[in-house]
């Protein structure tokens, strides 16, 4: 943690009445006169969709590659535009098959168009989506189904016999299943016998239609319910409304903009980590509001790299798996380059990052050495790179450091969980000195560290230790259906991680 770039808001508080010590509060400077809230007006994230879908209709939105005979292709694009129209679509086909607004729609499948279309088609009716994931488990998506009453599914083609087989013991809700693609005249007989109606992709854009009315939305409305594992027992639903979203998206935009990366439509996102969880959601919806044009990747991490140099985007969000196996790659391959290109390589890399170290940004830390030595690694990535996220898990300080200096564009770290929208920390691009943390808090919450006595974290010790607690604008609204849970980790107005921090001391 940085003096510069946070404020204390609150003293720490004595251990009282069988409740432990809490730390002091902390607030991100860029919001020291009051958190970031979603304004006025702005009810629901279909409202960012829209107003790009308006002022760019023509611009690529989405693009995936198709692979015939066993050959890939270029990416082929929808534009605003062609995205809008098949949202509205499907959500007045939802409509005419008896799902209103607050009903759950579930979404299985992996990245690809047709997942946002039909997020946004649930976003255009106030229709609730339920992202449904088989890592959670073999019997996740049968419980999910059932625990929140899922009506109608847009299924991925190669999901579609794994929701067949646990169709009998969900059937009671789930009453439409609708392929990202087609689906055979025996998968569709198999739902029939049960009650159920399949349709392909086709087929259900044609029972919608464009000239439909589309329902207020409230920022109160939930958005999604995202169902995340317990450590034991059953999978827990994470409600979050319109208002968690808009204010996570907006505050995401606000630390771009204080650390100089302005997202527009002239940005492109790979997108590859999974739109089932919360992260990727985020970013991906952060893309949407700002028009910027989003490239999916094929689905299969043995051509990840290959796909981001087709794509050659400007913005890229990974986990620190990805990262080791990408350093990994770039590592050997110096190695296996010959003494004197290593020797190079070495003092290329030890000039720039001393200068990082003194506090220049990476761009201009050695512009010289990033074109002689640095080139090949930013060609890596298709050339056009300018932001890079990591989140998930922390991230190998050695990995950190490589990229921050070798890529050619920033990287920073972030802290999050489902139930605070996805990031509530991040560190500041830029900053070298941040680096091996996850900076300070986004700007739509404070944070405090509770003490655990009985594990021996101090949140009142010189060096400040313990559970992490959130508050703020982007907190979860509730287990869904388990006031139990919810009670358990909302306490006093915070919400209890449930995991352990430090605060760092930083001198700039």
């Amino acid at each position: 943690m940085s003096e510069t770039y946070t404020v204390k808001v609150e003293e720490a508080r004595p251990a009282a009445d069988g409740k432990p010590s809490g730390g002091p509060v902390y607030r991100c400077i860029y919001a020291k006169d009051g958190l970031l809230e979603s304004p006025a007006g702005l009810e629901s994230p279909w409202q960012f969709f829209c107003d790009s879908a308006k002022r760019i209709p023509n611009n690529q939105m989405l693009g995936g590659r198709k692979v015939s005979d066993g050959k890939v292709g270029p990416y082929v694009w929808l534009t605003y535009q062609e995205v809008y129209d098949a949202a509205i679509r499907f959500g007045s086909a939802m409509r005419s098959r008896g799902v209103n607004p607050g009903d759950r729609c579930g979404i299985y499948g992996s990245n690809c168009p047709e997942w946002i279309i039909a997020m946004e088609a649930c976003n255009s009716q106030a229709i609730t989506y339920v992202p449904l994931y088989d890592t959670l488990g073999a019997n996740a998506v049968e419980f999910i189904i059932n625990h929140a009453e899922v009506s109608i599914a847009f299924v991925q083609e190669n999901k579609i016999p794994s929701i067949l087989s646990c169709l009998p013991r969900c059937c009671l809700y789930l009453k439409t299943i609708v392929s990202f693609a087609n689906v055979s005249s025996s998968q569709k007989k198999e739902a029939e016998e049960l009650g159920v109606s399949c349709f392909s992709w086709e087929e259900f854009l044609q029972l919608g239609t464009l000239d439909c009315e589309l329902p207020p939305k409230k920022k109160t409305n939930i958005s999604t319910i995202m169902y995340t594992s317990g450590t034991t027992g059953e999978p827990k639903g994470v409600v979050l409304t319109n208002q968690a979203i808009v204010a996570e998206v907006l505050s995401v935009d606000q630390m771009f903009v204080v650390t100089g990366k302005v997202c527009s439509e002239e940005d492109t996102y790979f997108s590859f980590l999974p739109l089932a969880h919360i992260y990727d959601q985020i970013i991906e919806t952060h893309c949407i509001h700002k028009g910027c044009s989003i490239g999916f990747w094929r689905g299969d991490v043995r051509y990840l790299m290959e796909d981001i140099q087709e794509l050659k985007p400007t913005m890229f969000s990974g986990v620190p798996r990805v990262y080791d196996r990408i350093y990994t790659g770039i590592s050997n391959k110096i190695s296996s380059g010959g003494a004197l290109s290593k020797k190079l390589f070495e003092f290329a890399y030890n000039y720039k990052l001393g200068n990082m170290k003194k506090g220049m940004p990476q761009n201009k830390a050695a512009p010289l050495l990033d074109s002689l030595v640095f080139s090949k690694i930013r060609e890596a990535f298709g050339g056009r790179l300018q932001a890079m996220l990591s989140g998930a898990a922390p991230l190998p300080i050695h990995v950190e450091e490589f990229l921050r200096v070798t890529s050619g564009a920033p990287l920073t770290q972030g802290y999050g969980l489902t139930e605070s929208c996805s990031g509530c920390f991040t560190s500041l691009a830029d900053v070298f000195n941040m680096i091996g943390t996850v900076g300070v808090p986004m700007t739509t919450v404070e944070a405090r560290l509770e003490s655990v006595p009985e594990m021996g974290y101090d949140a009142l010790s010189s060096v400040p230790r313990g559970e992490i607690c959130l508050r703020g604008n982007t907190l979860f609204s509730g287990y869904y259906k388990r006031p139990d849970l919810t009670e358990e980790v909302i306490v006093d107005g915070w919400f209890h991680t449930g995991d352990i921090g430090e605060w760092q001391p930083m001198e700039l």
